[in-house]
C-alpha cells in the first residue's frame, strides 16, 4: 500500500473528492487499486461492473497513476493503474458559507448546477477567463465557481483563470 499523502490547499479540490467517494462503485475501484497495479480487465473482474467512469473520476482527482505493463511475448501492452495516495491532509481556510456551497455542489445532481456551469462556459467562450471577473458577472463567490469548475467535465481551473477542457 502506498503511504503518500495528498495535500489539499484549495477548498474547491474537496468537490471532486467528495463526488468520487459518495459512489460505492468508485470506492470499490479505489480500494482495489490500494493493493497493487491492476489493468482495466482485472478491475472489471474484481468489481464485477463497468469501471470506466470510476477510473475517469479517480484520474480527474489525481488519485490514480498509470503505466504500461510489459506484455507476455505475442500479446499487446496494457495500461495498469494504482492509487497514488492513501492519506489526505487538508491545509486551507475558508468561510463556513463557502464550505457549505462546496458540500452542496458535491452532493447535488448535475441538472441543478447545469445553469451556472453553462453560464460559465458561455462567459469563458466570450473571453471572460478571470475567476474574479466571472464572480462579479455571475454574482457568485469565487469559491463556488471554482467548485462548479472542479465538478464539470468541460471546465478547468488554472490558478486564477478558468479554461474550457480540451476533451
Amino acid at each position: 500500500m502506498n503511504n503518500r499523502t495528498r495535500i489539499v490547499n484549495d477548498p474547491a479540490d474537496l468537490v471532486p473528492l467528495l463526488q468520487v467517494f459518495k459512489s460505492d462503485s468508485h470506492k470499490r475501484v479505489f480500494s482495489s487499486l490500494l493493493n497493487g497495479w491492476k489493468t482495466e480487465a482485472e478491475l472489471k473482474e474484481m468489481c464485477q461492473e463497468d469501471i470506466f467512469y470510476s477510473l475517469d473520476m479517480l484520474k480527474k482527482t489525481g488519485l490514480v497513476e498509470s503505466k504500461w505493463r510489459m506484455p507476455e511475448p505475442g500479446h499487446n501492452p496494457q495500461i495498469e493503474y494504482h492509487t497514488c495516495y492513501s492519506k489526505l491532509r487538508a491545509d486551507f481556510q475558508c468561510s463556513i458559507a463557502d464550505l457549505c456551497d462546496l458540500i452542496r455542489i458535491s452532493i447535488t445532481d448535475d441538472e441543478a448546477l447545469r445553469d451556472v456551469a453553462d453560464a460559465m462556459e458561455c462567459e469563458i467562450k466570450n473571453g471572460n477567463y478571470s475567476v474574479q471577473n466571472l464572480s462579479r458577472t455571475l454574482n457568485q463567490s469565487p469559491t463556488f465557481l471554482r467548485g462548479i469548475a472542479k465538478r464539470s467535465q468541460h471546465l478547468v481551473v488554472k490558478s486564477h483563470r478558468f479554461e474550457l477542457s480540451k476533451i
